[in-house]
């Protein structure tokens, strides 16, 4: 299949362009690489894939072509709504793989601005191409942030999720509403995977894992929020990627919502882990202990997170199998090669 895959030089993106790479797709990777957090990590994914800088860095039309044949990046913002439609008429898409966003739950409190332009508008422009370019299938990244102060445990996509507790997660309920409506009058499929808490090699440098690790490498107090009492159903990349691949794959794995194609996924780990385990697993990896400074909880965040991934199972027969200890493990041996630091095995 032909597939566009949004948000490329993102960390889940990355994954996902890489194994569909393996798999003997075609596939073509949109990003804008915005500055959220250091545009070098989002480069040096894009080489992996064979783009070259001076490449990646140009906007517009050109096409860079990579190390894979079957592998093209298109540098664009979703709000273009000239240039997106130009490119979905000129690939002839099979599928729509959306994981571009604006991220971060704390982020969305300093520029709120943001996710409205990428994760609404551009996210609306997704649907409209889906909609005029005869899309097969839309696969779209929302998020675990959706369940906001939900007390349910394991959270389930049976359960309201009409009180967002940060605007990055209104954008994410926003999108669902949105697909909804787009399978509903126009009849394509569109499903939606909550993404929870997500980690592994290329990782985000804004989230947890990365920056416990690099603090502790450092010497540096790492910050504990809620005084370390929180969990999180952790999600290691590989596994989130096979649950996308198999949706991307198989769209025929449709239930109806009346006559709607339209389907919600959890996709997690299926466990909740609480941090300071967490912690620990990175401190026995590391052979270092942790300066730990302890805070309070942080405006938009909560305290407990734990995906019901039944569905998933029953429909794609999706079941993660890495442990906390081994993908940490991962993650330190590639965080060490990326920069270059020699830790103790």
């Amino acid at each position: 299949m032909k597939i566009l895959v949004t948000g490329a030089a993102g960390f889940i993106g990355f994954h996902v362009c890489t194994k569909l790479l393996e798999k003997g797709h075609e596939v073509v990777g949109l990003d804008n690489i915005n500055d959220y957090y250091d545009v070098n990590l989002k480069y040096d994914r894009l080489l992996e894939l064979g783009i070259p800088m001076n490449e990646a860095k140009v906007f517009g039309n050109l096409v860079a072509s990579g190390k894979h044949t079957s592998f093209q990046f298109i540098r664009m913002n979703l709000e273009d709504r000239s240039e997106l439609p130009n490119l979905f008429k000129q690939e002839n898409f099979d599928i729509a793989c959306n994981l571009a966003a604006q991220a971060g739950v704390r982020y969305s409190l300093e520029n709120p601005e943001s996710y409205v332009d990428s994760n609404i508008v551009g996210f609306l422009n997704i649907l409209e191409c889906c909609r005029n370019f005869a899309i097969k299938h839309l696969v779209y990244a929302s998020s675990s942030s959706v369940y906001g102060t939900n007390t349910k445990i394991p959270f389930s996509t049976t359960d309201s999720v009409d009180h967002p507790i940060s605007l990055y997660a209104a954008s994410k309920k926003s999108n669902e509403l949105m697909a909804y409506t787009y399978s509903h009058l126009y009849g394509f499929p569109t499903t939606g995977l909550r993404f929870f808490t997500v980690y592994g090699p290329w990782g985000r440098p804004d989230m947890a894992l990365y920056l416990f690790t690099d603090a502790i490498v450092k010497g540096e107090p790492i910050k504990v929020f809620n005084n370390g009492e929180m969990q999180r159903d952790f999600t290691y990349v590989d596994d989130i990627v096979e649950g996308v691949i198999r949706i991307i794959k198989q769209p025929v794995k449709y239930r109806k919502t009346g006559d709607t194609k339209y389907k919600i996924y959890n996709i997690g780990n299926s466990t909740s882990v609480k941090l300071l385990d967490f912690i620990e697993a990175l401190e026995s990896t590391l052979h270092i202990k942790a300066k730990k400074q302890f805070l309070p909880m942080q405006p938009g965040d909560v305290k407990k997170t734990w995906a019901d991934v039944s569905d998933l199972k029953t429909d794609y027969d999706y079941q993660p199998n890495t442990s906390i200890l081994e993908g940490v493990k991962r993650f330190v041996s590639w965080y060490s090669n990326y920069n270059d630091i020699e830790i103790k095995s």
